[in-house]
C-alpha cells in the first residue's frame, strides 16, 4: 500500500496558521508604513482572516486594506475583526447557498460577497447574471453596470452584491434582483505619489517590498531569487508578454497569476479552446485575450496532452504579432500569455537526453511556437515553498501594486539601456525584443521613475539576455536551421561582456551537446553573470560517470561492528555495493524520528552525489507510519519534503508500506542485497552541534554495535 505523501506541500507544514500577534516591526516596515500609508498591509493578516473562505488573497487583501492598512495594533485587531465578521455574514460558501437564499427571501435584502458572471440573453435582449458559489442564474443586470465591468462577460469577477427576493406567480420571471454590484478592485489611486515615495527607497529596500508584497520574507532569497520571482510580474506591466516556467512542484509558479492580481485569469492547459481563448465566430464573441492583462496556462507541460492544431496555429500568430482573425477580419489584443507546467527529470538529465523544453506537449515542441517566448524562467532554481518562507511584514495592497502594474502598461522602458550599452550585432530582431521587453518590465518594476545607475540597469540587462538566451539556445537543439548566437553586449569603453544562463556554466558537458560555445566564457566574464555582482562558479565539467560494480571483488558475508568504534560510514558500507544501481530499495519500518530523517537524508545525498548528474535512480523505501497521529503527521510531512528534495538531485523516490515485520535491508536492481541489523540507525546521539565534526564526516562518529550482511543474489541464483 502506497503511503500518500505526495499532497502535502511544504507551505502546509507551519504548526498553525500565523495569529494576528505583534511582529516586531524592521526598519523597513516603518519605512513602508511611512511612505505608504493605507495602501500596505501585513502579509500574515490574510491567513489569520481566511479560515475556510475560498477566495483569492487580492479579495482579502480588497477587505483588509479598508479595516486594517494600518501599522497600529489596535487599528489592525478591529480591522481583523471586522473582516471576519464581514466574510462570516456575507461570503457565500458554496455548501450553504440555500441557507443564503432563505435569508434573502426572509430579510427581502442580503449583501453577499461571490463570484459573478455574465451572459446576453439575445431572445429576450437582456444582459443575465449568474452567482458562482449561491448558485442562482438568469438574474436582471443593467447594461451600464456590465459596461462599467467588462470583465464580467469572460471569467467573472468576485463583487460585493446586494440581491433581493421578489417572488411573481409567474413561473418566467426570476425572483432575484440585483439591488447593486460593486467589484472588489481599486477605483483610483496616486501614480504620482508612488514614483515620489520610490525615491526614499533604495534599490534592495525596494526589492524587498516587492517580495514581501508577494507575500515572501525576503531574509530568506537572494538577490537573483528575488528577480526570478520578479519576472512573475512582468506579464502585469508589459503588454503581450509572452513568458514560460517550467520547474518542480510546489515553487509557486501558479500562484502569481490566480491570486496576486484582478486583473490575470489562471485557467488549466487542458481546458483552452479558441473560442474560449480568442473568438466565438459563430455569435462574434471575444474570448480571454479581449478582456484580461495576463492569461496564463496552468499544468501546461505534459507530452502526452491532446492539442488543437488551430489552437497552436492561432496562438503562434497572436504571440508573434498581437493579433488573431475572426473569419476575414483581423483583430488586436494585449493579453501577456504566460505557460507553467512541472518537470519531471532534472535539469543535467534533459540536457544530456533532450532538451529543457521536453515536457511540453508535442505540438508545442516546435520552434516557431518557442521562438516567440521572450523570456523562460528557470523554475528549478526556485526554492520549494516552505511555512517558513511567508512574510509577517508589511507589503503593498495586492490590488493597488496591480493597479499600478497595469497603470505602466502604457510606458516603454526598453531603451533604458542604450546609453551605456549596446546589444550584440549577432542577436536578431526577435531575440532584440525578446530582451527588450524582459529589461523594460525589470525596469519599470524595480525602477518605476525610469532613473538607475549603470551597474543597476547592467544587472537587470544581464538578467533579460540570459532569460532569451535559454529560450534561444534551447531552440538550437531542436532547429537546426538556426543560427547559433553570441549573447552579449558592449559597454561604452567598448568592453565586449558575454553572457551565459546558469544551468551553461553547471554543465558545458551537456549544454552545448551536439555544438561549440558560442562564446567561451572566462572566469572574469562571467563574474556578475549572477545578479547582484556575485561570481558564479567557474565552468567544469561533471563528475564522470560512475562505474558499474565488479561484483567479484566486492567482499561477501557478515561483517560486525562493536560500540563506540569510529570510521565507519555509508560510503565505505553501501556505496561500493549501490554503485551502477538504477533502483534501490530500502526496507526500514523506523524511519520516524528527525535523526531518522537525516540518516536517509545522508543516504540518498551519497547515491546522488556518486551518480552522472545526467541520470536517474529510482529509490523505492518501505517504512511504517508511527502510531501517534500527532507524530505521524510530522513523520509525513519530513518524508514528503526529503522525497522532494531528492527530485531536485535526480533521485525518484517512492514510498510505500513495509509489508514485513522489523526486518531490515537495502536491495539494488544489480543484485546485491544488504540485510541491516540496525538498518540506517547506527551512529549514537551527539550533542555537538555544528561545531561536531561528526556533524560533517559520518567517519567522526562513534556507532552502536550493529552488523552487516552483503548478499549476492544474481550470484546465488546463478
Amino acid at each position: 500500500m502506497e503511503l500518500d505523501v505526495s499532497n502535502l506541500d511544504p507551505a502546509e507544514q507551519s504548526d498553525a496558521v500565523r495569529t494576528a500577534g505583534t511582529p516586531e516591526q524592521s526598519d523597513l516596515d516603518r519605512k513602508i508604513n511611512q511612505y505608504f500609508p493605507g495602501v500596505v498591509v501585513r502579509k500574515d493578516l490574510v491567513k489569520a482572516v481566511k479560515g475556510n473562505a475560498i477566495v483569492p488573497s487580492y479579495v482579502l487583501e480588497y477587505l483588509l486594506g479598508q479595516y486594517a492598512a494600518s501599522d497600529d495594533e489596535a487599528t489592525i485587531l478591529a480591522g481583523i475583526d471586522a473582516v471576519r465578521k464581514i466574510l462570516a455574514d456575507h461570503y457565500v460558501h458554496r455548501n450553504e447557498s440555500e441557507l443564503v437564499k432563505s435569508i434573502i427571501k426572509e430579510k427581502g435584502r442580503h449583501r453577499i460577497i461571490d463570484r459573478v458572471s455574465v451572459v446576453l440573453n439575445e431572445k429576450a435582449d437582456v444582459y443575465e447574471a449568474s452567482f458562482e458559489n449561491l448558485g442562482i442564474r438568469g438574474v436582471i443586470i443593467d447594461p451600464g453596470t456590465v459596461k462599467a465591468n467588462e470583465k464580467l462577460l469572460v471569467g467573472g469577477v468576485w463583487c460585493i452584491c446586494d440581491i433581493e427576493y421578489s417572488h411573481s406567480d409567474d413561473s418566467r420571471v426570476v425572483p432575484w434582483i440585483l439591488g447593486s454590484l460593486k467589484a472588489i478592485q481599486m477605483s483610483s489611486f496616486d501614480f504620482d505619489g508612488y514614483l515620489t515615495a520610490r525615491q526614499e527607497f533604495t534599490s534592495e529596500e525596494w526589492v524587498d517590498l516587492l517580495i514581501q508584497s508577494i507575500g515572501f520574507n525576503p531574509d530568506l532569497f537572494g538577490r537573483r531569487a528575488k528577480l526570478l520571482q520578479l519576472v512573475r510580474l512582468i506579464p502585469f506591466v508589459e503588454r503581450n508578454y509572452n513568458l514560460v516556467e517550467l520547474g518542480p512542484k510546489g515553487t509557486g509558479k501558479s500562484h502569481i497569476f490566480s491570486e496576486f492580481s484582478p486583473h490575470g485569469m489562471l485557467i488549466s492547459g487542458g481546458e483552452v479552446t479558441v473560442p474560449k481563448l480568442f473568438v466565438n465566430n459563430s455569435n462574434g464573441k471575444i474570448g480571454l485575450v479581449g478582456y484580461w492583462d495576463v492569461v496564463a496556462f496552468d499544468e501546461f507541460a505534459g507530452k502526452k496532452k491532446r492539442t488543437d492544431k488551430a489552437l497552436v496555429d492561432i496562438m503562434k500568430n497572436y504571440m508573434a504579432n498581437k493579433s488573431f482573425s475572426r473569419g476575414v477580419q483581423t483583430m488586436g489584443a494585449e493579453a501577456s500569455m504566460v505557460f507553467v507546467g512541472n518537470t519531471s527529470h532534472t535539469v543535467p538529465y534533459m540536457l544530456k537526453h533532450s532538451d529543457l523544453f521536453d515536457e511540453l506537449p508535442e505540438a508545442y515542441h516546435d520552434s516557431a511556437y518557442l521562438d516567440r517566448l521572450h523570456c523562460y524562467i528557470p523554475g528549478w532554481e526556485v526554492e520549494t515553498i516552505r511555512g517558513e518562507m511567508f512574510s509577517t511584514g508589511y507589503g503593498f495592497v495586492v490590488d493597488y501594486i496591480a493597479e499600478v502594474l497595469r497603470s505602466m502598461r502604457n510606458s516603454d522602458f526598453s531603451d533604458k539601456y542604450q546609453a551605456h550599452f549596446t546589444l550584440g550585432t549577432e542577436i536578431s530582431t526577435r531575440d532584440r525584443d525578446g530582451i527588450h521587453k524582459t529589461f523594460s518590465g525589470l525596469m519599470k518594476i524595480v525602477y518605476p521613475t525610469g532613473e538607475a545607475t549603470p551597474e543597476e540597469i547592467e544587472e537587470l540587462l544581464r538578467f533579460a539576455i540570459e532569460g532569451r538566451k535559454r529560450v534561444k539556445d534551447q531552440i538550437l537543439r531542436i532547429d537546426a536551421t538556426f543560427d547559433p548566437v553570441n549573447f552579449g553586449y558592449t559597454d561604452m569603453a567598448g568592453n565586449w561582456h558575454p553572457v551565459t544562463t546558469l544551468e551553461e556554466d553547471e554543465y558545458p558537458a551537456y549544454y552545448h551537446v551536439g555544438q561549440q560555445p558560442a562564446t567561451a566564457a572566462t572566469g572574469d566574464d562571467v563574474a556578475g553573470a549572477q545578479s547582484g555582482g556575485t561570481p558564479r562558479p567557474s565552468s567544469t565539467p561533471g563528475p564522470a560517470p560512475v562505474v558499474g560494480p565488479v561484483e567479484e571483488r566486492l567482499f561477501e558475508g557478515q561483517r560486525d561492528f562493536v560500540e563506540n568504534q569510529r570510521g565507519v560510514s555509508y560510503e565505505a558500507l553501501f556505496l561500493p555495493y549501490l554503485r551502477g544501481a538504477a533502483e534501490i530499495e530500502l526496507h526500514d519500518p523506523y524511519i520516524r524520528m528527525s535523526h531518522q530523517g537525516r540518516n536517509l537524508v545522508e543516504l540518498l545525498a551519497l547515491i546522488a552525489s556518486a551518480k552522472d548528474p545526467a541520470d536517474e535512480v529510482t529509490f523505492k523505501l518501505y517504512t511504517t507510519l508511527d502510531d501517534d497521529p500527532n507524530y505521524q503527521q510530522k513523520q509525513l510531512q519530513m518524508l514528503s519534503q526529503i522525497r522532494q528534495e531528492a527530485a531536485q538531485q535526480g533521485l525518484k523516490v517512492e514510498i510505500a508500506k513495509d509489508p514485513g515485520g522489523h526486518d531490515r535491508w537495502l536491495r539494488t536492481d544489480t543484485g546485491w542485497r544488504i540485510n541491516l541489523g540496525r538498518g540506517l540507525d547506527i551512529f549514537q546521539k551527539s550533542d555537538g552541534g555544528w561545531f561536531d565534526l561528526g556533524t560533517s564526516r559520518q567517519e567522526f562518529r562513534q556507532v552502536r554495535a550493529f552488523g552487516v550482511t552483503y548478499i549476492n543474489e544474481r550470484k546465488e541464483v546463478q
